[in-house]
């Protein structure tokens, strides 16, 4: 064994052993229980950062952890590897996005392996290849089979910069989530998901998903945003034109005193269109286009809007109400009209009063008199009916109940429930993506690319014009098509995917990544599936997930898989922030993976992410705590090395019996080690605390040395669960120093140690003594000493003598384990 702790020789030769050995490959094994552990993939920009380290790490202790318990683990790894990174590179340096990505693969690939993750790469893939997005095609048109994948004309959201359409979920502050730019409202035919047909399932569903964090299971919860209330339509005036509402507050709806229509709203044009209100519409509505939703809908927005000139028929009076347009009503969210009711809504309230309409109370709070003409702000709270015909005097709970049901038994409206979840646009006007599988007919209309033409192949020569426009649009071999139904000539749909759509069923590949007639083998996913433990960032709460829940359910449904939600435990890790922010080229505060492997070894970098911090807080960056970790795997090379000689030959009993107490106090340190690094990984995840432990059982070793009659089976014992315990965190330098004690297989095929309960009985213990609650002394006594025996050790300590000499003793108070509190006057 080396004298030095070489890590630029142990790490590659120990990465080249595993992988021609085949370490990290698995099959499915009926004899073994399964555990799928998967981090969340990446996108392949080019070189890993801190965030993806901590990441990987965490998976890989957890994927060690489980096949030393005798799991059988999949642990795959992949590349999200469409985006509009690749196009900007494209653009910028004139390399095309395949061959971009392709070089960013193989540097990150290679990173990966330089930090000794355990994955089976037989199972990589990556969604711009071909033989995955064939798949992505495929569910496409399950989806558009089952009605849920549909085209419609939609304001969107548009980025000017990226060009291109984002979802909601992808619109962040009221910006692009890439870029940063104000997002505008665009008119255009877009593909959706239905999601929204799986709105009830994704929140109740929720409650199956105990292993899930609570904040992102309310994040996922507001998202959703399901809401009970009435549903119902009133006449325009003077039309045959009818406005669809829904209200949670149906209990308010006599003192509806204005309509809202969203500046979208396709009845805008209609009502207006040739009248002298025309103009002022016309100028609101283009206006509101350049306004992002934060904007239009922040409490701090004074609201705004202007008369259409037209009037709705209030269903339960009868009264003619003005419809307005509005800055706070959106087409995307209820139906996008409104009904409008001042005296019992803020925003309508400061609406009201800006523009004098009338502000009408219908809900009197019990002990007050509340007059619409004095509000100073609207009252929103519950409390009993008044002005509202044959509804006076219900609480507002009985009112909701009574007026939904003289609306049901009227056929003009009905008790629903309503959600804020939209369906999901998957439409990208972009080129790096997967094409949708749709050809369009002028005399067939919309055709589905029948499943043996897939896959749709994305053509890689392609230019990129300054328009912004996709270049899909300029190739003609891959627009001009034969309609699949007629034989005529027709044109491809040249929108491509959202790449969440790509991210939302990878999970499931990985479980036979090579199946080439099908987009995973049924046995094998019911295998493996759901995945165990998911590893990511709690960015990914509303998007990713929730569509993954989706795509499962939908599959669920199908038959093609036998579980409905994709993760059972989810572990989302905190950021890596250096001098207090997070790491980014632009602060100019990043550090590079790279530079740590090759100054301290990816064994060190590995320990210090998983030692600085809970994997679920943020980790302040500390080139002084990646210095410690260095010197304590050095301190553990050469305490190692101090013993191999004399241990390697040592067997260790099954049993000690009669040790002197610096023995039993080493074996009270290792087993108590093992239950507690056992005890944190499995159960909590701490793997920070762990890392102390195992620190804390070093530094008993280096002191055991000192002694001069050792016991080289107990010493061998310890090294041996050092090593074994560590071995999940750092496991080059551990398969490097199980060799060298004299063991033929490697560490990682080892089973994970257990502890004895025989050895953390302890014989004696450590107390504290206190005179008058200040610490005085500490005295080893036995484990089982009584309160009496405590008192009596206490008061014959010579220190405890003089403490309370010529003083009179007024009470002993003992804590059995723990101290003796002596109490003098």
């Amino acid at each position: 064994m080396q004298v030095r702790y070489n890590f630029k020789e142990i790490e590659p030769k120990w990465q080249q052993y595993w992988e021609e050995n085949r370490f990290y490959i698995v099959t499915e094994d009926e004899s073994k229980p399964k555990y799928y552990d998967l981090e969340m993939f990446p996108y392949p920009s080019g070189n890993l950062h801190m965030g993806h380290v901590r990441n990987y790490a965490i998976g890989d202790v957890v994927a060690r952890f489980k096949t030393m318990n005798g799991f059988n683990v999949l642990h795959p790894m992949g590349w999200d590897a469409f985006g509009l990174p690749a196009e900007n590179a494209a653009i910028k340096h004139g390399t095309p996005p395949s061959v971009w990505t392709d070089a960013n693969i193989a540097n990150m690939k290679q990173q990966l392996k330089s930090l000794g993750i355990s994955y089976d790469w037989t199972r990589e893939l990556a969604t711009c290849k071909p033989d995955y997005y064939k798949f992505t095609q495929w569910l496409f048109l399950k989806f558009y089979e089952r009605g849920l994948a549909y085209k419609k004309k939609a304001a969107v959201n548009w980025c000017p910069s990226c060009a291109t359409v984002l979802a909601n979920e992808q619109v962040v502050d009221g910006g692009c989530e890439r870029c940063g730019t104000l997002v505008e409202k665009k008119s255009l035919e877009q593909w959706f998901f239905k999601i929204t047909d799986y709105a009830e399932r994704l929140l109740q569903d929720l409650e199956r998903l105990p292993g899930w964090p609570d904040k992102v299971k309310t994040m996922q919860r507001n998202w959703i945003g399901r809401s009970e209330g009435c549903e119902f339509t009133l006449a325009i005036a003077g039309t045959d034109d009818t406005i669809s509402v829904f209200t949670t507050r149906p209990d308010t709806v006599f003192g509806v005193t204005y309509m809202v229509l969203a500046p979208e709203h396709p009845l805008v044009e209609k009502l207006t269109r040739g009248t002298p209100y025309q103009p002022a519409v016309d100028e609101f509505i283009n206006r509101m286009k350049y306004l992002n939703e934060l904007a239009r809908t922040s409490s701090e927005t004074e609201k705004e809007g202007v008369f259409t000139g037209a009037y709705a028929i209030n269903p339960v009076n009868g009264e003619k109400v003005p419809i307005w347009i509005a800055n706070y009503v959106l087409m995307e969210y209820g139906t996008g009209a409104i009904m409008a009711v001042p005296a019992h809504d803020q925003r309508d309230f400061e609406f009201a009063r800006k523009y004098g309409i009338p502000v009408r109370v219908v809900i009197q709070p019990d002990g007050e008199l509340l007059d619409g003409d004095q509000l100073s702000s609207a009252y929103e709270g519950d409390g009993r009916m008044v002005n509202s015909g044959e509804f006076n005097g219900l609480s507002s709970e009985e009112g909701k109940q009574k007026v939904i049901a003289w609306m049901e038994a009227r056929k003009i409206g009905r008790g629903t429930v309503n959600y804020r979840l939209r369906d999901w646009l998957i439409s990208r006007q972009r080129y790096w993506g997967a094409p949708i599988p749709i050809i369009y007919c002028d005399e067939c209309g919309t055709q589905p690319v029948p499943y043996e033409d897939l896959p749709v192949l994305l053509p890689l020569d392609v230019e990129f014009r300054p328009t912004g426009e996709s270049p899909l649009n300029y190739v003609d071999q891959f627009v001009r098509t034969a309609c699949p139904n007629c034989g005529r000539p027709a044109r491809r749909e040249t929108d491509t995917m959202d790449t969440f759509v790509c991210s939302s069923w990878y999970y499931i590949r990985y479980t036979s990544p090579r199946a080439a007639d099908k987009p995973w083998d049924k046995k094998a996913a019911d295998y493996w599936l759901p995945v165990d433990q998911y590893i990511g960032g709690v960015e990914h709460a509303i998007l990713h997930l929730m569509y993954s829940r989706f795509f499962t359910k939908v599959l669920y449904d199908m038959g093609l898989l036998s579980c409905e939600e994709p993760f059972t435990n989810l572990l989302t890790q905190g950021m890596v922030l250096k001098e207090g922010s997070k790491m980014s080229k632009s602060r100019g505060n990043t550090v590079s993976p790279e530079d740590i492997i090759n100054t301290y070894g990816a064994d060190t970098a590995r320990l210090f992410i998983l030692f600085a911090s809970p994997p679920e807080r943020d980790l302040e960056w500390s080139d002084q705590g990646v210095e410690g970790c260095y010197r304590f795997l050095n301190r553990v090379w050469r305490l190692v090395g101090d013993y191999a000689d004399q241990v390697r030959n040592v067997e260790v009993p099954a049993t000690f019996d009669n040790l002197p107490v610096a023995d039993k106090e080493l074996r009270y340190k290792t087993h108590s080690t093992i239950k507690k690094v056992s005890e944190d990984v499995e159960k909590r995840f701490n793997f920070n605390t762990a890392i102390s432990s195992i620190m804390e059982l070093v530094n008993t070793l280096y002191q055991y040395r000192e002694n001069a009659v050792q016991n080289l089976a107990v010493v061998k014992e310890a090294l041996d669960n050092l090593i074994l315990l560590l071995s999940p965190f750092a496991p080059h330098i551990t398969e490097e120093l199980w060799r060298a004690t004299g063991h033929q297989e490697s560490v990682h095929l080892q089973r994970w140690p257990g502890y004895d309960e025989k050895a953390l009985v302890k014989e004696e213990i450590e107390i504290v003594v206190q005179v008058n609650g200040k610490v005085r002394e500490r005295a080893m006594v036995p484990a089982n000493a009584t309160g009496k025996e405590l008192e009596s050790i206490a008061l014959s300590l010579d220190r405890i003598k003089e403490a309370t000499s010529g003083k009179t003793v007024r009470k002993v108070i003992t804590v059995p384990g723990k101290l003796v509190n002596i109490v003098v006057q």
